[in-house]
């Protein structure tokens, strides 16, 4: 019996983040249709597991500008929507989306603030990625290819963009201190709580 990986969604007036979380996959195989449905089928985990997922997504899509990224960790597809607007959910289907599929809030913009130029805060950085059409591939996506076969080396070619979590995020107290102060408490001025405490 096949298991569901994670997925991870976000979009754009113009495109649609697909990141398919499934570290060490293997023999991955990734189609999509024009009509708007995404399949991927792989095996992985230490058990090495049969994962497959079908989606049908809210729209049309068009395949031929539509690139994947199949990295160590994860799959990362890029699909370029057939009509540039904005979708208000992933899938077609009526109703509460399927537990393992989620928001990707790393890559989330919202529709005010997207302008389209590609410049603004919706700007990705891809990380070096090596992405491969799925137009290029034909309608059947990787198909039984390996990623050898799609002139992509292997999985330590690929930096993965999935280590957002290991980030140390500033603490509150930091977030408001001046570049002054925290150059002080760094040569270690005790003075800085003083300071700050003169400014409250």
């Amino acid at each position: 019996m096949s298991r569901h990986p994670e997925v991870k969604w976000a979009q754009r007036r113009d495109k649609v983040f697909i990141t398919v979380q499934l570290p060490e996959s293997k023999d991955a195989k990734v189609n999509l249709e024009p009509e708007g449905v995404f399949t991927f089928s792989a095996s992985g985990g230490a058990e090495n597991n049969l994962y497959e997922l079908k989606l049908e997504l809210h729209d049309k899509v068009n395949v031929e500008e539509s690139k994947v990224n199949v990295g160590p960790r994860s799959i990362f597809c890029i699909l370029e929507k057939a009509e540039i607007g904005w979708w208000n959910k992933l899938l077609r289907a009526d109703g509460k989306a399927p537990h393992y599929v989620k928001v990707d809030w790393d890559k989330w913009v919202d529709e005010d603030e997207d302008d389209g130029t590609g410049t603004g805060s919706g700007d990705l950085d891809m990380g070096g990625m090596d992405f491969s059409n799925f137009g290029g591939m034909g309608m059947g996506g990787m198909g039984g290819m390996g990623m050898g076969g799609m002139g992509m080396g292997g999985p330590d070619e690929f930096d993965d963009s999935d280590d957002e979590d290991e980030v140390a995020k500033p603490e509150a107290e930091d977030v408001k201190k001046t570049g002054t102060e925290k150059a002080a408490e760094e040569d270690g001025d005790i003075s800085v709580a003083g300071t700050q405490e003169d400014k409250k």
